[in-house]
């Protein structure tokens, strides 16, 4: 029996099996949930996967339909019944008989991914790039043989004081129609966006529309955020998002240039992938928000560059080497239709600048939302995804870099890793002197030790450990002395506690021992590390280029930045010393960044002039990134210290792994939640 290796997406679990192996066992025995209420009958469809083709140069899988069973009788019976999308296969009947990368889709699942990226409500001044004039049109007449569009025109100027309006094409064939079904009382969709363009009439309504919505998108590498606005009251009608479907491509950004340098039509592919995924996002705020799409006039999008460059088509492949190149770094303008997105014929986009190869158009929303360059202290803005985007400075001189992170953060290459889903751990706390855990799960209210616990975690189970509880079980880990400064888990800790598990040549921790044991590993805190240390080293060599050694304040942007605590961020050394009291998630930061440019033109002009004055530092060029991460692998840091940090928790006293002894290293107490 030959073993073949099987990537499952978007979990990013994967593992060893047999020719033969039912698909479905092998996602159970990895711990992937795959949604099934018939018993393998092949009759609920709920088990739906389907297969990625292509070259997968990261996890050394070239994954065929070839390496599939043919379509059996009842997955052929369960087409004629109930039909089956093309490209899926029941994992129920399918088997594996060659490597493969499977990608379970998000709409099947209900247990789905949580992605909470939700609208800050923060109040926009309005000024958008879209306006509603209404006026009322002389009726065509013998003696004055001028076309009914030119009387429009003439209308238009005559009571908005807009002259040498341009016209979308699509408005010709029907303006008559429209004109004749409102009575000659009209309402023209104008835009008009930089001060020198001219006015263009993008849309227009019979009698008074007093109406015109917009969307603000952030694409990221892990999940799609969409705002519907009012581009008359500013109000955010309906929030949604999704998981970006091009994960099953590749887990973090390079993965997925790869892919596209691999397969020829990997570019399109991915393209066409967000393109559909955003169209989604579009039919269910409208409906969410109670509006008809066509009325969606005007869309501001932002993403990393990889995802700027895959969502209007460019092929990324330049970014994946020095000198990382953009095919273009300025704000991006165009119509929606031009590149698939359908919304009302003539809705515009705008895509905000990059600010350099690897820190793009969502750090510069985030810039803008934020703005250190409008303030006197040192401000610290990080994204911290597949690949962290930094920005630090203030309004004398601001100054950006990337760091290459990787996706453990977001549970993959953590051998217990997943998503944000239910289920999954979000929060761990472990006892300095038992060495017990106890931890919450996302979907269930109470903490593991508390009454009610396992009931309720009955209805979601506890499948895997998300990002927030990555960093914090690490850090409780450290605290509680599990693992050393340098990150080994200790041994002799088993002497004290049968969580510490014997590995072989290294040691785990037992988190949670049920129907699917969950262990951190000393290769789970080696990703960790290895993560944070690039992140760390990062903003340090922006804090020399400023001359600066500490920072005023820190703002932690994206989903997993709302989540994490900053405490344990600090313990872990993910970011430097700082008040905690001025250290703050800000949410969805580049989705409230494009919202602001959605709604204020002046605010697209704001972020054009900062991102030209931005520094861009290419961390992979600067000589002492490599001495900054190899300090900034051990918690939290080998040379930095954190006042700040341990004025309200007591950091471990550092030790030798053979100095243990019979107390296990045991540390000083410090205040706990």
């Amino acid at each position: 029996m030959t073993d073949h290796l099987v990537l499952f997406m978007p979990s990013g679990k994967r593992g060893r099996f047999a020719s033969g192996t039912p698909v479905i066992e092998a996602a159970r025995e990895l711990g992937v949930y795959v949604e099934s209420v018939c018993g393998g009958r092949a009759t609920c469809g709920r088990c739906q996967v389907s297969v990625q083709e292509g070259q997968f140069a990261k996890h050394g899988i070239t994954s065929s339909n070839d390496h599939i069973s043919p379509i059996g009788p009842k997955e052929e019976r369960y087409d004629r019944v109930r039909g089956l999308p093309e490209g899926r296969r029941l994992s129920c009947s399918a088997t594996i008989e060659g490597d493969l990368v499977i990608d379970i889709p998000q709409d099947t699942v209900v247990n789905a991914q949580v992605v909470r990226k939700e609208s800050d409500g923060r109040v926009i001044e309005r000024d958008p790039a879209v306006h509603m004039c209404y006026v009322e049109v002389e009726e065509p007449d013998m003696e004055k043989p001028l076309g009914d569009l030119d009387r429009l025109l003439v209308a238009l100027e005559k009571d908005w004081k807009l002259s040498r309006i341009e016209v979308d094409f699509h408005i010709l064939p029907r303006v008559q129609q429209i004109l004749r079904k409102g009575e000659w009382k009209v309402t023209a969709a104008i835009h008009k966006d930089e001060t020198d363009d001219l006015p263009r009439l993008v849309a227009l309504y019979p009698g008074l529309k007093n109406e015109a919505y917009g969307i603000a998108c952030d694409i990221g590498s892990t999940t799609i955020a969409m705002h519907l606005s009012s581009l008359l009251s500013g109000r955010t009608l309906a929030s949604s998002g999704t998981s970006n479907p091009q994960i099953r491509f590749g887990e973090d950004l390079m993965s997925r240039v790869s892919y596209v340098m691999m397969n020829p039509d990997g570019r399109e592919a991915m393209t066409n992938a967000v393109r559909d995924a955003i169209n989604g996002l579009v039919d269910k705020v409208a409906a969410e928000g109670g509006i008809d799409r066509e009325d969606i006039l005007d869309a501001v999008f932002v993403g990393n560059p990889v995802m700027h460059h895959l969502f209007l088509g460019i092929d990324p492949t330049e970014l994946g080497g020095a000198p990382f190149a953009l095919a273009a770094s300025g704000a991006q303008h165009m119509k929606a239709d031009e590149i698939g997105i359908h919304l009302n014929k003539g809705a515009r986009v705008y895509m905000l600048p990059c600010i350099a190869g690897h820190v793009g158009a969502d750090a510069a929303a985030a810039t803008l939302t934020e703005g250190p360059h409008r303030q006197d202290e040192q401000m610290l803005l990080v994204d911290i995804g597949t690949n962290a985007e930094i920005v630090l400075g203030n309004s004398a001189r601001t100054v950006a870099a990337s760091s290459p992170t990787g996706p453990a953060f977001e549970g993959a290459e953590i051998s217990s890793g997943q998503r944000a889903a239910p289920g999954a751990i979000e929060r761990v706390r472990i006892d300095l002197d038992t060495l017990e855990p106890r931890f919450r799960v996302i979907g269930v209210e109470q903490w593991s030790d508390e009454p009610g616990f396992a009931e309720a975690a009955e209805k979601t189970g506890i499948t895997g450990i998300c990002g927030s509880a990555i960093i914090e079980v690490v850090a409780e880990m450290f605290l509680a002395g599990i693992i050393s400064e340098d990150g080994v888990v200790d041994g002799a800790m088993a002497a004290r506690s049968p969580r510490i598990l014997e590995n072989g040549r290294t040691f785990s921790y037992l988190l949670h021992d049920g129907a699917q044991k969950i262990t951190v590993t000393q290769n789970d805190v080696r990703a960790i590390q290895l993560a944070k240390a690039a992140l760390y080293a990062g903003v340090k060599l922006l804090m020399d280029k400023l001359g600066i050694d500490h920072v005023d304040r820190i703002g932690l942007a994206g989903a997993f930045g709302t989540f994490i605590d900053p405490k344990y961020a600090m313990v872990l050394g993910l970011i430097p010393d700082c008040d905690l009291d001025k250290v703050k998630a800000v949410g969805n930061a580049a989705g409230t960044g494009a919202r602001m440019c959605l709604l204020n033109r002046g605010y697209r002009r704001e972020i054009e002039e900062t991102v030209r004055k931005i520094e861009k530092i290419e961390t992979a060029l600067e000589p002492k990134f490599q001495e900054h991460f190899v300090y900034a692998m051990a918690m939290p840091n080998k040379v930095d210290s954190f006042p700040n940090l341990e004025k309200v928790i007591a950091l471990p006293e550092k030790k030798a792994m053979g100095d243990a002894g019979g107390e296990g290293g045991r540390r000083r107490r410090r205040s706990r939640e």
